[in-house]
């Protein structure tokens, strides 16, 4: 495990002397600041390291030209923190200040700007707006091709954004081959329990659950979930993810013992840890889903509303992630014969799927045979 707590301490050290030494809008003070708020970010203590890399770019605001790339590498290092804790509006506002200053200063095929490109991607895939990021995930990649060897594990994480994009497009074949291609690159850069691989077998992961192949879904985010635990702290956010897809595979099979399990390892480190309440929210989500699968629609209910709660609160109200728990909810109520409650919410569903996804979307064509189900009860 990365001993992030001696890293730590290596850097309030330096922060300690650096203090003492210079003056307070020195820019080196700036970049101890910035590491202490790395390393709080890698722990997974996003609040933190916000609180860090907020001291570092004031400094650099008061002590650096305003076009000085240190400058735009201290607002993406802020806009990743706002990211992962889902104020995507607050990290798409701290990535284009960057990016209009890497714009300025750089050459058009920098790799900076690659980054950059990938960073507002990121973002627009989170916010729902998924051609967006498609298109911005394309121009990472055309300048991480001309700029680094074929081998290059930067390339790897560019294919993997491009997976990101096509899994939510629905194009699973598409998917899968992005993650072929940079797991391809990690195993002629890195040795087997390198944690960069972790990243990759959740993909894998990923696209085989949505490909239905289970048991092969659940063996690969199991590897996830095993260098996860030797390189991350027990309560990083992280392995809190890899348990709610496990508990989610284990609900596909049927298995909903398991599934209950891990879903409730998932919200121990939740619940408990500062983290991005979006993840709770799938993990509150995938829950509902398993006692809905298991009849308890009390239970079901209860979670469900949680999901939604929070997902209302932080997504746009056409977000493809609202329409799965619409979906769900239609599922629900026409089990349990509230048909007007069904078709209230299976009509959101599709309404967001017009709107947001592919019209041969999995999703789409579920959401469909859903209502037709339901309107035939009505």
């Amino acid at each position: 495990m990365g001993d992030y707590s001696k890293a730590l301490e290596f850097h309030e050290k330096d922060l300690e002397i650096t203090k003492k030494a210079l003056p307070p809008t020195h820019p080196d003070l700036a970049a101890s600041y910035n590491n202490i708020g790395q390393v709080y970010y890698i722990m997974g203590d996003y609040s933190k390291a916000l609180e860090f890399c907020d001291k570092s770019h004031k400094i650099y605001e008061k002590s650096l030209p305003p076009n000085h790339p240190d400058l735009a590498i201290s607002c993406s290092s802020i806009g990743a923190v706002y990211s992962i804790m889902g104020d995507y509006s607050k990290a798409l506002e701290f990535y284009d200040k960057a990016h209009k200053i890497f714009e300025k200063v750089l050459s058009s095929n920098h790799l900076a700007l690659a980054y950059s490109y990938s960073n507002i991607g990121g973002v627009y895939d989170n916010m729902g707006e998924y051609s967006k990021a498609l298109e911005f995930c394309e121009k990472d990649l055309e300048i991480t091709k001309e700029a680094l060897s074929p081998s290059h594990p930067d390339l790897a994480i560019s294919y993997l954004n491009f997976a990101v994009c096509y899994e939510r497009m629905g194009d699973y074949t598409a998917t899968l081959k992005a993650v072929q291609n940079a797991f391809q690159i990690q195993q002629t850069t890195f040795e087997e329990d390198n944690p960069a691989f972790a990243a990759t077998y959740s993909r894998f992961g990923r696209v085989y659950r949505c490909m239905k192949d289970y048991s092969r879904a659940l063996e690969y985010f199991e590897k996830a979930l095993t260098i996860r635990q030797q390189t991350l702290p027990e309560t990083h956010p992280s392995r809190a993810i890899t348990c709610s897809d496990i508990g989610d595979v284990h609900r596909l099979m049927k298995d909903y013992g398991r599934a209950l399990t891990f879903h409730r390892k998932a919200l121990n480190i939740q619940e408990n840890v500062k983290c991005n309440p979006l993840e709770c929210a799938k993990t509150y989500t995938n829950l509902g889903e398993t006692y809905r699968q298991m009849k308890d629609y009390s239970t079901a209910l209860t979670y469900f509303h949680k999901g939604l709660k929070i997902r209302q609160e932080k997504l746009p109200k056409n977000h493809p992630e609202l329409a799965v728990i619409y979906h769900n909810l239609s599922k629900l109520y026409r089990a349990t014969r509230q048909y007007s409650m069904a078709i209230t919410n299976i009509e959101q569903a599709v309404e967001i799927a017009q709107e947001k996804l592919p019209s041969n979307h999995p999703h789409a064509l579920n959401y469909r045979k859903t209502f037709e189900k339901i309107r035939k009860k009505l």
